[in-house]
């Protein structure tokens, strides 16, 4: 877990890319919550999404740990992709992404348009990361996984970000996909010395952090959500998962039908866009909203790529 002094420091690292994101109210989502409600806007970064701000931490540690290395390559359903491109074209690096075959078509794109080469192998996100681990050794490219201290300490600057302008909170949901944005609020919750309640938020269909969290030990599940794509975890880290155990007051789900509800409400009170991701954190709060009725409470929106075709989805029904 990094220290204030080391959150602080990737605060000014990435300052000059990345302007400090909104929190606000929005009277139409808390009509019916009982209440007070701060959602964090992560969809307003320059790649749309939290994942940039431990990249460009991430690329400037790898610079000095590694000054002879030529490229990146790393495994992603989208946001973590499109950080890395943003902060690899940023030092010059070469950066090649691999993706499930049928990922998000817009985070492809967006990618793309970032200068990364984009690789598509395999159904899921665990077959794409093992095959970018074969293409690492054989292409002479650094790894970047998808969970490391790096990645935390510069994620753990939107939870920072979100403290210091708020105060003490009683509770933050927070989507789970690998685990860094999770840590990144405890890290930042533990540095300011806060006793905010931290509520991981998982898809139904992705429980794998859920079942670990319950039976307190490491367990994988096969994702099969269609709404949800970064937080579609079948393994999870052993690293997040000890701080997960650790620090979670509690590990909720979400179902596909609830996340695109969601979706539709944010986009329809707020006129944001959520991703299915995004959109966990705001849907877990209000499927559980009597055990928070006159608190105050933070939502995460962590990303706002949803495709077209989602968009259209959420916006008929």
């Amino acid at each position: 877990m990094p220290t204030l002094s080391e959150i602080e420091a990737a605060k000014a690292l990435i300052r000059p890319h990345i302007h400090e994101t909104p929190a606000y109210r929005w009277p139409l989502l808390e009509n019916d919550l009982g209440c007070e409600l701060w959602l964090k806007h992560e969809n307003h970064t320059p790649v749309g999404a939290f994942k940039i701000r431990g990249g460009l931490v991430y690329m400037d540690e790898l610079k000095r740990a590694e000054p002879g290395v030529r490229g990146v390559i790393a495994a992603t359903t989208g946001n973590h992709g499109q950080s890395i491109a943003f902060a690899a074209k940023l030092n010059g690096l070469r950066a090649v992404i691999v993706v499930p075959h049928g990922n998000n078509p817009e985070k492809n794109a967006a990618m793309r348009s970032l200068g990364a080469e984009l690789v598509e192998h395999g159904e899921q996100f665990q077959d794409a990361l093992e095959f970018s681990r074969e293409l690492a050794a054989n292409e002479g490219l650094h790894p970047v996984p998808s969970f490391h201290p790096w990645l935390v300490r510069g994620v753990a600057t939107y939870a920072l970000e979100l403290f210091r302008a708020l105060g003490e909170l009683d509770a933050v949901f927070v989507p789970i996909g690998l685990g860094s944005g999770f840590c990144g609020v405890v890290s930042a919750k533990e540095a300011l010395g806060l006793k905010t309640k931290i509520i991981g938020v998982v898809s139904e269909h992705a429980p794998a952090y859920a079942l670990s969290f319950q039976q307190r030990q490491f367990v994988e599940q096969s994702s099969t959500t269609r709404v949800a794509e970064g937080v579609a975890c079948k393994t999870p880290n052993k690293d997040a998962l000890e701080h997960v155990i650790r620090h979670a007051h509690d590990i909720v789900t979400v179902n596909d039908h609830e996340a695109v509800a969601a979706m539709r409400e944010i986009i329809q009170a707020t006129h944001n866009i959520a991703e299915g991701a995004g959109s966990l954190a705001y849907a877990a709060l209000k499927k559980h909203r009597d055990q928070w009725q006159g608190q105050r409470v933070a939502c995460i929106l962590t990303g706002g790529n949803a495709s077209m075709g989602m968009l259209r989805d959420a916006l008929q029904r």
